[in-house]
C-alpha cells in the first residue's frame, strides 16, 4: 500500500507517465496550479504554511524515490517528475516572494512565470555546470532531486534579474 502511494506521489499523480516529455508536464502543471493558487487563493499566513510543506515534500521525497527505484528500468527514470514539481516550485515561490515584498499582495504576471517554466525547462535539459554534475555522479534520490533544484536557483536567478531590470 505504501509503495503504491510512493509510487503516486514521485509520479505526481501519475503525470509522470504522460508521452512525450513527462518532466516539462509535471513542471508545466506545477506552474498553472501555483500561479492560480497565488493568483486567488493564497495569503501571507498561507504562503508561509506552503512553503514548508514544499520542504516536506522534498525531504519526503528523498525517501519516496529511494522506496520505488526499483520500480523502473533506470535510477532516474523519466516517470519520475517530483523533482520537476520541487525545482520548478523554487523560481516561483520566490518570484511570489518578491512580487508580495513590492505589492503587499501576491499574484505575479503570467510572463514571469512563462518565463521561469522556460527557463527552468532551459536548464533542466542542458545541465550546465554544476546541474549535470550531480545528475551524473549522484544516481540516488539525493542526486535526482538536487539537479533540479538547482536548475530552479538557475532560473531564479535569472528571472530574479528580469524584475530589478525591465
Amino acid at each position: 500500500m505504501i509503495n503504491r502511494i510512493n509510487l503516486i506521489f514521485v509520479t505526481f499523480l501519475g503525470v509522470g507517465y504522460t508521452k512525450p516529455a513527462p518532466g516539462s508536464m509535471a513542471s508545466l502543471l506545477t506552474s498553472i496550479l501555483f500561479f492560480f493558487l497565488f493568483n486567488y487563493y493564497i495569503s501571507l499566513k498561507y504562503f508561509f504554511f506552503l512553503c514548508l510543506f514544499m520542504v516536506f515534500i522534498f525531504i519526503y521525497s528523498l525517501y519516496a524515490i529511494k522506496a520505488v527505484e526499483n520500480k523502473f528500468e533506470k535510477k532516474d527514470a523519466n516517470q519520475i517528475v517530483i523533482d520537476e514539481v520541487i525545482g520548478q516550485s523554487i523560481p516561483i515561490f520566490l518570484i511570489e516572494y518578491v512580487v508580495y515584498l513590492q505589492s503587499q499582495s501576491f499574484g505575479s504576471d503570467f510572463y514571469l512565470y512563462l518565463l521561469s517554466f522556460l527557463l527552468f525547462r532551459f536548464f533542466d535539459i542542458l545541465k550546465p555546470f554544476p546541474i549535470g554534475y550531480f545528475d551524473k555522479n549522484y544516481k540516488n534520490s539525493f542526486g535526482i532531486l538536487f539537479d533540479d533544484v538547482l536548475a530552479g536557483i538557475y532560473s531564479l536567478i535569472i528571472v530574479l534579474l528580469v524584475i530589478k531590470f525591465f
